[in-house]
């Protein structure tokens, strides 16, 4: 119960992630088609128009990983006190959200792209809390 407590910001941070990234994923995943559809249409005045399935695949894997690594992470802090799991899912969740803000900021959704700018700031603290 102590290291719950220590680790109190970096346990919720990364529920924080958990919870944006596989719902996102699962989204993606429940709702393919419809995503796709949207994105194409989001993309079609940029240099990635003919890359949104592979765009679409990529963002999905690096979220699912994300989320699943910062669940292990969570696990491991409470049952052995270890970070690592929460540090690589606190990475790749800074990854996922740089690849989404190069689309909004290519697809010149400039709301959009501030939006994915409030998830990376506790994205970028939670990398900084477990660095040390």
């Amino acid at each position: 119960m102590t290291t719950t407590l220590e680790h109190a910001a970096e346990i919720l941070i990364l529920f924080f992630l958990i919870i944006t990234f596989l719902q996102s994923g699962i989204d993606k995943i429940t709702d393919w088609q419809g995503n796709l559809a949207w994105l194409t249409g989001h993309f079609k005045e940029t240099p990635l128009n003919g890359m949104v399935p592979f765009m679409l695949t990529t963002v999905l894997l690096i979220e699912v990983i994300a989320g699943v690594c910062c669940a292990i992470g969570v696990a491991q802090i409470v049952a052995n006190h270890q970070t690592t799991f929460a540090f690589y899912g606190a990475i790749l969740s800074c990854v996922a959200l740089l690849m989404l803000l190069f689309g909004q900021r290519m697809a010149k959704d400039y709301e959009g792209a501030k939006t994915i700018a409030i998830y990376f700031i506790p994205a970028i603290f939670l990398v900084f809390l477990l660095q040390g």
